[in-house]
């Protein structure tokens, strides 16, 4: 399957846009992490076109003002890019995450020593744990907030 990237940068996609694109699965994942999100950090997203024409559209998260990762979108599914820095312990975990996780990282594009930028696309549920530890070594969550 080809996963096909929103690439026009001059049609700014609206919310039901995007599901249509990433499709049913994808855009319930999409709201899973945001729900993890949103009930860990003090969360901004914001729609952007980052990062030249190959990216495409995708939503920026943020915790105040700390940037946490990137969704972009696919037809038929989500890739989430996110960097880790140097002294934010992967290695410390990366035995107890997914084999895909583990390969994805030892390949990741380098940003320090030990950092560096992944870019996982998300085509199982239980891909969403690993994401989100990942997140939490890069911004330690706050504890979950309460609901009534």
């Amino acid at each position: 399957m080809a996963y096909e990237r929103m690439l026009d940068k001059k049609k700014k996609p609206s919310e039901q846009d995007i599901d249509t694109y990433i499709g049913n699965e994808a855009a319930r994942r999409l709201a899973a992490i945001e729900q993890y999100l949103s009930g860990h950090y003090d969360l901004s997203r914001e729609l952007r076109f980052p990062f030249g024409n190959n990216y495409g559209w995708g939503y920026k998260y943020s915790h105040k003002t700390r940037h946490l990762l990137y969704v972009f979108f696919e037809k038929g599914a989500i890739t989430v890019t996110l960097q880790v820095g140097d002294g934010q312990a992967v290695e410390a975990i990366l035995d107890t995450l997914l084999e895909r996780t583990q390969k994805l990282w030892e390949g990741r594009y380098p940003c320090g020593d030990t950092g560096g930028w992944v870019h996982y696309r998300i085509l199982e549920d239980a891909e969403l744990e690993d994401i989100y530890r990942l997140t939490a070594i890069k911004c330690k969550p706050i504890a979950p907030k309460k609901y009534r």
